[in-house]
């Protein structure tokens, strides 16, 4: 357990690190200084919150689950009301707070996810039914992402769909059961892209780059040469030229494409590889976790962080259609990075009353059909 942590621990102070340079250097013909000093502050607030949460006992959220998740859906309709929440580029999805924004969006991520660990571990083996596996929790979660859907958000709806669809068959929700939500979803989510030109544009800049290049596939293009141009070891720090107007919201979205013009696929792998020891990491915590809502907590706060990262790092590189979210740990955003540090904050936590006796040598499925190293209880 101690490696895991540490290994954890050194992952993210790395890429916090990278990002604090990496944002200076994007930003430096934007007002630069402005940005970083911003940044820092909010990684300082975060790190603090992290420590605090990892010294204290991840269990205390139980009790604060509930209250979380119906704050969660105030901040989300305040969003929806004209004159509360702040819109942007056509999008609606934050709240003026006093010197700074609040996205609402990403305190719902982490509140869903606490309150569904906390009602599989209460449901226990009841999650193999249709009502307590599939029925109350799918009804929630459909609230949550139809209000981030209006935003509209489409990235954060479809990772918190998929992060809490993998919650739900790990708690005990049979994957028979999940799959005509899923097949519904697919086809709502499709027919509903085919009504957006906006969205439907990104896909076929997707599929036809090059034929797109100067029109909606620009952004996406431009990533591509910015990282090509890069080369194994970079033109050098501070010396990349896509970030000077040539790649929109390259300080936030596409800051994987500045680091990776600028420091090379060296950088850009080594990025890919301490993502991978993230998740790799968190996967580890949560086997050991002392009881099964500290598995599920840890397994679902991993996968927030570990498809978060990999939808990023694919939409810049073309593997994904282009989506708006940011890269954990690294690009701009003060909201987001609190809630990856409270991520790790509560990885650490579990790890630290997990048992020194190994409560599983390797996962078991238990008689609801969950992929979990304890057999829930009733």
């Amino acid at each position: 357990m101690k490696f895991a942590t540490t290994t954890l621990v050194f992952v993210v102070s790395a890429l916090l690190a990278l990002g604090l340079v990496m944002l200076y250097s994007a930003t430096m013909f934007h007002g630069g200084s402005g940005f970083w000093i911003s940044q820092l502050i909010w990684c300082g607030i975060g790190l603090v919150m992290c420590l605090s949460i990892a010294m204290a006992d991840y269990r205390l959220l139980k009790n604060i689950s509930v209250p979380a998740l119906v704050l969660a859906l105030l901040l989300l309709g305040a969003v929806m009301i004209p004159g509360v929440g702040l819109e942007r580029n056509g999008a609606r999805r934050w709240l003026q707070l006093p010197g700074t924004t609040f996205q609402p969006s990403e305190f719902a991520k982490l509140a869903v996810i606490i309150a569904l660990a906390h009602y599989g571990d209460r449901k226990g083996r009841q999650m193999d039914t249709i009502r307590y596996g599939l029925l109350i929790p799918g009804t929630v979660l459909s609230l949550f992402l139809g209000l981030i859907f209006l935003e509209p958000d489409w990235g954060a709806t479809a990772l918190l769909a998929a992060v809490c669809g993998l919650m739900l068959i790990l708690a005990g929700t049979k994957l028979w059961h999940m799959a005509p939500p899923v097949l519904v979803f697919g086809a709502v989510g499709g027919y509903l892209l085919s009504q957006n030109p906006v969205r439907l544009n990104r896909v076929t800049s997707w599929l036809d780059p090059e034929g797109t290049k100067q029109g909606v596939g620009y952004q996406a293009w431009q990533s591509l040469i910015a990282l090509g141009s890069g080369g194994t070891t970079g033109l050098g720090l501070g010396n990349g030229r896509q970030k000077l107007g040539f790649v929109p919201e390259h300080q936030t979205d596409f800051i994987f494409s500045v680091i990776g013009e600028e420091l090379g696929l060296v950088a850009t792998v080594a990025i890919v590889i301490g993502f991978i020891l993230f998740v790799v990491c968190g996967t580890f915590i949560a086997m050991r976790a002392r009881d099964f809502f500290g598995y599920l907590l840890a397994s679902g706060l991993t996968l927030l962080v570990g498809i978060q990262a990999f939808i990023n790092i694919g939409v810049v590189t073309g593997t994904l259609p282009n989506k708006g979210l940011p890269l954990p740990f690294i690009s701009r955003g003060g909201t987001n990075l609190i809630a990856m540090l409270f991520c790790v904050g509560v990885l650490l936590s579990v790890a630290r009353f997990a048992g020194r006796e190994e409560r599983s040598k390797s996962v078991a499925t238990g008689d609801s059909g969950g992929y979990s190293p304890f057999g829930a209880e009733t």
